[in-house]
């Protein structure tokens, strides 16, 4: 009898449409690298439908398909209205320094 087995990335997607679980996904996709973090936000987007997100950001589905590809270099309007439509938002925070880091271990 043949195994089942379900496609991840369509696993992962269902996951991501939880916002929580797609702003650690984001998170650390963004601590990995500025590519990964593109990858990521594509796969959020994705989760809600790259056409609705489009839609409600006021982006054409192809400028984000286009802004969110491997080359893609999303202004941060775009980013902010994107991140808006899919319940999530910008933040920023301070870098532990040296100092700070070793302090803690």
């Amino acid at each position: 009898m043949p195994k089942r087995t379900r496609d991840y990335h369509s696993w992962q997607i269902k996951q991501l449409t939880n916002p929580q679980t797609a702003a650690s996904y984001l998170n650390a996709a963004l601590n990995d690298s500025n590519e990964m973090f593109l990858k990521a936000l594509r796969n959020v987007a994705e989760a809600g439908t790259i056409a609705k997100v489009a839609k409600k950001a006021g982006v054409r589905r192809e400028s984000l398909y286009k802004t969110l590809s491997d080359r893609g270099n999303p202004r941060l309007d775009t980013l902010n209205s994107v991140l808006s439509v899919l319940g999530l938002r910008i933040a920023i925070e301070t870098r532990p320094t040296a100092r700070q880091a070793s302090t803690r271990t």
